[in-house]
């Protein structure tokens, strides 16, 4: 979502201006899943909104901006929506099928969301490595400062270990880039397998979407640490 700070005027700070940019949003949403996205217009949005154009203008540059807004409003819900369904997942594979689920529920459900979701994959994947990385990597999370050393690489020299007895294919990410990086991989091997399911079912070929979860739990058992 790189474009939003150049499309998006300002940001709503009283609750009567949340509330109706929050009403414009809806209308936009409501248009995407009527037409797509040539049927989104800030003119369209102000009608459907019922607010004057100039109040689409106050928030928005164009449409574009009403996009990138409805993209970023998507990412927090989504993100606030997993964290609440990932307080009683018991490891990570869980946490892989939660975070699935839920993005399929969305594309079901959420209006727009099928045309528009969370715009950039990297917002996603570095939004995602914020919110998991304690529970993908507990007690291994270190930002390598000197304060806070990156625990010696696989088969380094460390009493009573060797090459031999280390999996040097598995080695553990050493500070915040190694994760995102590792979820960004992830995110988009998701997107592109997910995007296949809703093109072979209207709600998500649930033969696809089984694929999706477990190409990940192959991949994050080989990247991720144990």
């Amino acid at each position: 979502m790189d474009a939003v700070g150049s499309s998006v005027r300002r940001s709503p700070v009283q609750q009567r201006s949340v509330e109706r940019v929050n009403q414009m949003l809806d209308a936009a949403a409501a248009l995407l899943d009527e037409g797509g996205y040539d049927a989104l217009s800030t003119r369209a949005v102000a009608a459907r909104a019922e607010v004057p154009i100039g109040s689409i203008y106050r928030f928005f540059r164009d449409k574009r901006g009403l996009a990138d807004a409805l993209a970023r409003r998507n990412l927090e819900r989504f993100l606030a929506r997993i964290e609440r369904r990932l307080t009683g997942a018991a490891d990570w594979p869980d946490m892989v099928d939660l975070v699935v689920d839920e993005y399929v529920e969305m594309k079901r459900t959420v209006p727009g969301f099928a045309v528009i979701d969370f715009g950039e994959n990297r917002a996603v994947s570095e939004s995602l490595a914020t919110h998991l990385a304690d529970r993908l990597l507990p007690g291994r999370f270190l930002p390598g400062t000197a304060d806070d050393p990156v625990p010696p690489r696989a088969g380094a020299d460390v009493p009573g270990t060797s090459p031999a007895s280390t999996d040097a294919r598995k080695p553990p990410p050493a500070d915040e880039g190694d994760l995102n990086r590792t979820l960004l991989i992830a995110v988009e091997a998701a997107d592109a397998l997910l995007k296949l399911a809703f093109r072979e079912s209207p709600g998500g070929d649930p033969a696809y979407i089984a694929e999706t979860k477990r190409l990940l739990r192959a991949y994050l058992e080989r990247a991720l640490p144990h």
